[in-house]
């Protein structure tokens, strides 16, 4: 990473540019982030109460199917609504260079709840089948949603650090430049 004299750039520890973070300010897709959020994972919850009452008992199949499609709803809506705030703050509707992992890896969260309800509708599978893939969906969103929050926390560290002045604000939570910036080591 540049650490030249270009106000844009990136200093070694920090999520974001000064401008990146000024936009992420700014713009009202950081509230709707911030918003849905939350109301998808009460959403996954109930879901997956459903589910297990499904899978124990036989029963409520109908509820826990149409929770899995609302949680999948909601899943489009935080995706759709994610990428118009990538597209605003980074310039790139996915995959931009803080999100880049995260965004990888929601496209297999998105993949699976869309087979979902794909078999769902062309009654591809059984509804214990049914049920298995809805929890692999789910899996990959917990894996999901805690890469976000990681991200969360690396944002309120680069924060911290940039108000204190710390470059290495982020890396003291053991975190790399190249992790920052979605790269692998």
């Amino acid at each position: 990473m540049s650490v030249s004299g270009n106000r844009n750039s990136i200093k070694p520890g920090f999520l974001y540019t000064d401008e990146e973070r000024r936009r992420r300010d700014e713009t009202v897709w950081t509230l709707v982030q911030g918003v849905l959020a939350p109301v998808q994972f009460v959403v996954f919850l109930i879901s997956l109460a459903l589910i297990v009452v499904f899978l124990i008992s036989g029963e409520m199949q109908g509820a826990a199917e149409l929770s899995v499609v609302i949680k999948t709803l909601t899943l489009y809506a935080i995706m759709i609504t994610g990428s118009i705030w990538e597209k605003e703050v980074f310039g790139c509707y996915l995959f931009a260079r803080p999100f880049f992992w995260e965004d990888v890896f929601s496209m297999l969260v998105l993949a699976l709840h869309t087979a979902y309800l794909a078999a769902l509708f062309t009654e591809a599978l059984t509804a214990n089948q049914l049920m298995a893939l809805a929890l692999a969906a789910y899996a990959t969103y917990v894996v999901n949603a805690g890469q976000f929050v990681w991200k969360l926390r690396l944002a309120r560290l680069d924060q911290t650090a940039r108000k204190t002045g710390l470059e290495s604000g982020v890396r003291s939570a053991g975190v790399s430049n190249l992790q920052i910036a979605g790269g692998s080591q």
